[in-house]
């Protein structure tokens, strides 16, 4: 079925989201033991309240959380709702990465096209901007990419004019600034079913190259980015919320 461009808040409303919170955190072991990263605490919140908040605001109604290591504590902790919001889980018993959470999720998705956000990180971004960039160039899948000065700790996405990926960089291979996936996509269900099923998989290392040429974009827009994979980027979560509020 071809996509309207003419988008309003009611399109995204019908978009299930599903957020990537299976994460082992063992790089944060140290500060909560015995807590699944999501749940680390910012201004006395789980960390995963402000991603639900950003659904919420972009006006979303139906969220898949997709949990593993110590799941039932996020399903303790959240239940069947959040605001505005119903929460559904898919719950891994063994570590199957991002790609193999989302594909384990896909019978719990209600509409073709998936937001799909990391749980361990925060971009301050207009979803429903990303949305319409990504109903208008009638994507597969688009990624949301943000400029930082420095892309080792990341790795480089490359897109070309029309914002099509066109080649990507591992973690490493360069240093200075450049094009980053945010870890927030938007993917349609067809693409999520050529993951491979129960086993392992990686989005950023195995599925997104995949899917260079079969629609895969890139939406390029500046913005506060906070990743709280170590624990040098979790203690700044702390102020980078305050500002947040603030501004």
């Amino acid at each position: 079925m071809a996509k309207s461009n003419t988008l309003t808040k009611k399109d995204l409303i019908d978009v299930t989201a599903a957020i990537l919170a299976g994460g082992l955190g063992t790089r944060l072991h140290s500060i909560f033991p015995g807590r699944p990263k999501v749940l680390a605490k910012v201004q006395g919140r789980p960390f995963l309240a402000y991603l639900l908040d950003q659904l919420v605001d972009a006006g979303l109604t139906y969220v898949v959380l997709c949990t593993g290591y110590l799941g039932e504590q996020v399903k303790a902790e959240f239940g069947d709702s959040y605001n505005t919001l119903y929460l559904s889980y898919s719950q891994e018993y063994s570590p199957m990465g991002t790609g193999g959470a989302l594909r384990l999720a896909l019978p719990l998705f209600k509409s073709d096209s998936i937001l799909v956000m990391n749980g361990d990180s925060f971009f301050d971004a207009d979803l429903r901007t990303f949305w319409a960039w990504h109903c208008a160039r009638g994507a597969e899948a688009s990624l949301l990419l943000t400029r930082v000065r420095d892309t080792r700790q990341y790795g480089r996405v490359h897109v070309d004019y029309d914002g099509r990926v066109i080649n990507f960089n591992e973690k490493g291979d360069y240093e200075g600034s450049g094009w980053i996936s945010v870890g927030i996509y938007l993917s349609e269900q067809r693409l999520i079913s050529t993951i491979p099923e129960k086993r392992s998989v990686s989005l950023e290392k195995e599925m997104f190259p995949a899917w260079i040429g079969r629609g895969l974009y890139g939406y390029q827009i500046n913005g506060r980015f906070l990743d709280i994979g170590t624990p040098e980027a979790y203690a700044a979560a702390e102020q980078f919320f305050t500002r947040e509020t603030a501004g």
